[in-house]
């Protein structure tokens, strides 16, 4: 039998209206293990190449993996996968909370989608049974309001809803599809890839956990970690403060993105930093309760890092059920627009979690039209009569609503993206972008974390920063002897100056991204699991594997799985057209930084990053224009994907 897996599929027709089983055999799951690798397996299987993302055609799939339900910190995440409309190259999206645990428990280790239903539906599966019903009550409502509606539809209020939002409805672009209306699986549109096929929400109950082949070491594993959190500073600031503990540090570094990226630091850094969101933010900080009603978390996790912002009074009204704003939404909607009032902030969170959408690429949309209107490129007569300018948070709010419900030709515009909106508005627009493969830059600047500059440009999804290590920890006087000795297991062994894109640099960034890889197939939140400063380590991750599954799996044959998803990601891409003039940054990111801070003044070379690309291509066992190669695949038992390309 199997151990940590159902060892079942499910295969939805939207088309037809067809659900089958699969049951592949268990070397499938080993090979693959879950999350993008698995859905990859499947997109390129089934998928033609040089399908519209928005078409019939395009396929959807969700994906938990091996480890997922598991009784540990950290398992609980679902990967999202299917043709970008944004890029139109492959699609990712990770996300966590309580519906990836709940699918598993539901029977099911993934969902592979296709087609159009004829009107809109939602997949309800509960203990293995799967069924498609009407959803066309649901069109239109908020997040909130379809889970409410959904749970007195269903009469069980723990059932688990992953949804697309209203803003897919309207054709933002880069809609996102949520879980407990406030757990985003942002980035890449996957959102407006499930409205393209009339698929509301998948909507999953469960009572069956899969069998533990180890419950003994699993458990040994699970107790370790709380024991060791009040030991690592990291865990610890992020256990209190969430990921917006970051703010200050990235400030102090000047790597916190400040007015559309051209400043690295913030002169009202403290005022949206994780410790003023916890003081003064969180539910029940009023009355000290901030421990017990301000930080969520996600399925058997002990860190407790999601935010939970009410705010009953003031200008600015905000529900806790749509949770608090991560660091992300703090930088995009905060610095990079100029914003330094955390209330105006954590609506701006609850706005796109209500519609669905990706708080990175919206927030930054935003400051890239500030920048715009600023340097006289776009005027009011294409605004509607908005002042839209730097530090302004009412005007942001104003269009942030304009965007997600596409009432206005502005805001209907800017739900495309910058970059097809720069496209639109010329003048030297594009001089404004941070964008890469159409992806809006998250808020770690590659000028100053130089490895990142490698790591935005080769990503195949566009510009991510939780897929690799970050530079700035292996630096001597930083490194700790932890960070160092979990780091000696890849391969990697020394401390590295902080302003260098180097060979050494190049070998920290492709070894980095290939664990990370790895942890969104086997599905593993980076916050708990990683190559450094995490709660667990490289070696613990292979021994969690190993107890869950009862396979005796090392780091080695761990990398090798990160290995393969990059490499099918790079596959579908190479079949849709892409190569090395895909992996390129955007102009601003070779231009000075302004502003203060240490990093006023810096800026990438094209020689360097082109160093780097030609490095990293070695490195991966690619050809020079960065298409994965035919021996390479075959090493890593993926002859097949060979032949598409």
């Amino acid at each position: 039998m199997p151990h940590g897996y159902n060892g079942k599929i499910l295969h939805v027709d939207l088309t037809k209206g067809t659900l089958t089983v699969e049951t592949p055999p268990e070397q499938f799951y080993r090979t693959y293990m879950g999350g993008s690798a698995m859905g990859l397996y499947y997109i390129l299987k089934e998928m033609p190449a040089g399908v519209d993302p928005l078409a019939p055609e395009n396929v959807l799939t969700i994906f938990d993996s091996v480890t997922t339900g598991a009784s540990i910190s950290g398992q609980s995440r679902v990967n999202i996968n299917a043709k970008s409309p944004i890029s139109g190259g492959i699609g990712d999206s990770q996300g966590g909370g309580f519906f990836p645990a709940e699918l598993k428990f539901a029977g099911f280790d993934g969902i592979v989608l296709k087609g159009k239903a004829a009107k809109p539906v939602y997949l309800w599966i509960k203990d293995g049974v799967a069924a498609l019903k009407d959803a066309s009550h649901l069109a239109g409502k908020l997040t909130g309001e379809v889970d409410s509606a959904l749970k007195a539809e269903l009469g069980d209020d723990k059932i688990e809803i992953l949804q697309h939002g209203p803003a897919a409805e309207k054709g933002v672009l880069y809609s996102s599809m949520l879980s407990m209306s406030n757990r985003n699986n942002g980035r890449t549109g996957m959102g407006l890839v499930a409205a393209s096929k009339n698929l509301k929400a998948v909507v999953v109950r469960g009572t069956q956990k899969p069998a533990i082949a180890d419950q003994k070491s699993l458990t040994a594993l699970n107790r370790m970690g709380p024991k060791e959190m009040p030991n690592n500073p990291d865990m610890d600031g992020l256990a209190k403060y969430g990921t917006a503990s970051v703010v200050n540090p990235q400030h102090s570094m000047g790597t916190l993105p400040t007015r559309n990226y051209n400043e690295g630091a913030f002169e009202f850094a403290e005022d949206i930093s994780g410790e003023k969101l916890y003081d003064e933010y969180l539910r029940g900080a009023a009355e000290g309760k901030q421990d017990k009603l301000g930080r969520d978390t996600c399925y058997a996790c002990v860190v407790r890092c999601k935010r939970v912002v009410e705010l009953g009074d003031g200008k600015y009204k905000v529900d806790h059920y749509y949770g608090g704003p991560e660091y992300e939404t703090i930088g995009t909607f905060g610095s990079y627009c100029g914003i330094k009032d955390l209330a105006a902030i954590s609506l701006a969170n609850q706005i796109t979690n209500m519609y669905a959408v990706d708080s990175i690429a919206c927030g930054a949309t935003i400051a890239f039209a500030m920048e715009c209107f600023e340097k006289g490129i776009i005027t009011k007569e294409q605004t509607g009569g908005i002042e839209l300018k730097f530090g302004d948070a009412d005007a942001m709010l104003q269009v942030l609503n304009e965007i997600v419900t596409a009432s206005t030709p502005f805001g209907k515009l800017l739900g495309q993206g910058s970059e097809r909106v720069a496209a639109v508005w010329g003048k030297g627009a594009d001089e404004c972008l941070i964008t890469v493969k159409g992806a809006e830059a998250p808020a770690h600047m590659p000028q100053a974390k130089r490895s990142l500059a490698l790591i935005y440009a080769v990503n195949p999804f566009g510009a991510d920063h939780q897929s690799s290590e970050h530079d700035w920890m292996i630096e001597e006087g930083i490194a700790s002897d932890l960070y160092m000795s979990r780091l000696a297991l890849l391969g990697l062994n020394k401390t590295l100056e902080p302003m260098s894109l180097g060979a050494e640099k190049v070998k920290f960034a492709y070894l980095g991204e290939v664990f990370y890889s790895m942890l969104d197939t086997v599905e593993l939140c980076q916050f708990v699991w990683g190559p450094g400063w995490t709660l667990y380590g490289p070696q613990e991750t292979a021994d969690m594997v190993k107890a869950v599954t009862g396979w005796d799996v090392n780091v080695d044959e761990l990398m090798a799985v990160g290995e393969r998803r990059l490499n099918l990601m790079r596959v579908f891409n190479a079949r849709e057209g892409f190569d090395r003039k895909q992996d390129k940054l955007p102009k601003k990111f070779y231009k000075a930084l302004q502003g203060e801070g240490p990093t006023a003044g810096i800026a990438l070379t094209h020689e360097e990053v082109e160093f780097a690309l030609d490095e990293y291509y070695k490195l991966a066992g690619w050809t020079n224009d960065g298409k994965p190669t035919k021996s390479q695949l075959e090493k890593l038992d993926l002859a097949w994907a060979g032949e598409l390309i």
